[in-house]
């Protein structure tokens, strides 16, 4: 059986929602004996999703139900570990879909909405990160300038715009994305849209998607470290929290950029594939090995990020304390009010 580098579908990796299936390709290229994409990778996905459910609701229980209320980075902390655990509710549909070769049995609105989640995540998660940045920037190289706007309201309609700008990205999926028969299975893809449609929708979704928000964060993060760096220079003692939140923002943008670059950099060299530049077998084989891993090294970024948290962040280690400490003081308490209670009851009982 000969396939085309589309054929064999690439229709698990987010990029898919720009792309059609090629069902006229005359590709000689055999790219449907990569057997280790659809035993490995399905395992993968799994082990990740069970690990970013348990670690992304940890998180959001730790912001959501600790005495105080969350800092404005927390507030975008918390808004990113509720668009990783979108995110990875939904990745069991595409471990079974892949075991099964791309086979789609969950019918076309969950086809829909389980690909609008990882494009969703995809670009809510730059933006809240971009939020962060600018928040870090303000809060150390403008500190007293733009005090007033880092308030927690300001913080939470950004995150309010960010889901709603989120959604608007999803509706390419929403609107195109259908099952489609091909080789007696049912593929969840996309097709009949035209190259100058892909180019313009693949475009969009880079420079929107990742290219300015890059800029920005890259921006931020550049001005954070010189503003920490004259601090030292000069002697002037930044908060302790400040450095802690920086510290641990640091780490978040590193880790994103980190796993989602590769991601990004295969859509660039998926152009030419779409344009029918690229024919060589080998490099064909290529673009589907790594378009097939790409876009499971960025899902990681969702369960790398609550680990980070807990590692490298020690004020949410402290509310962890604080909040486990909260759990066992009402815990005695409600022990020891029935204790009370049962031996008032036993005592009444007892002089009647």
């Amino acid at each position: 059986m000969t396939l085309s580098i589309t054929s064999a579908p690439t229709n698990t990796t987010i990029w898919a929602e720009d792309q059609d299936l090629d069902h006229t390709s005359d590709s000689r290229c055999i790219l449907d004996n990569e057997d280790w994409t659809y035993t490995v990778i399905p395992v993968y996905i799994l082990v990740i999703s069970v690990l970013g459910i348990v670690l992304n609701v940890f998180v959001l229980m730790v912001f959501c139900l600790h005495k105080k209320s969350c800092s404005t980075p927390e507030i975008y902390l918390s808004n990113l570990a509720a668009a990783d655990l979108l995110l990875v509710s939904f990745l069991p549909f595409h471990a079974v879909s892949l075991s099964n070769r791309h086979n789609w049995t969950f019918g076309q609105a969950m086809c829909k909405v389980s690909y609008m989640s990882i494009i969703m995540n995809s670009f809510c998660s730059i933006y809240f990160l971009v939020l962060v940045s600018i928040d870090r920037f303000l809060a150390l190289v403008h500190p007293l300038s733009y005090k007033r706007i880092r308030r927690s309201i300001f913080a939470k309609l950004g995150c309010l715009l960010v889901w709603i700008l989120g959604f608007l990205f999803t509706l390419p999926a929403l609107i195109y994305r259908e099952l489609l028969q091909h080789n007696n299975r049912t593929l969840c893809s996309i097709s009949n849209l035209s190259f100058t449609t892909k180019m313009t929708v693949s475009s969009v979704n880079s420079v929107f998607g990742f290219i300015i928000p890059v800029f920005i964060i890259s921006f931020c993060t550049i001005k954070i470290i010189k503003a920490l760096k004259n601090r030292l220079v000069h002697g002037v003692n930044a908060k302790k929290t400040d450095q802690k939140a920086t510290t641990l923002i640091l780490a978040v943008l590193l880790a994103f950029l980190i796993c989602w670059v590769p991601f990004h950099l295969m859509r660039f060299l998926y152009l030419p594939h779409d344009a029918k530049i690229i024919t060589e077998c080998k490099t064909l084989r290529i673009l589907y090995i790594c378009g097939q891993i790409c876009p499971y090294l960025a899902y990681f970024n969702s369960v790398l990020n609550p680990i980070l948290y807990v590692v490298v962040g020690k004020n949410f280690r402290q509310k962890v304390k604080e909040l486990f400490s909260q759990w066992n003081h009402e815990r005695i308490t409600t022990v020891s009010h029935t204790s009370t209670s049962t031996n008032l009851s036993r005592v009444v009982n007892h002089i009647i």
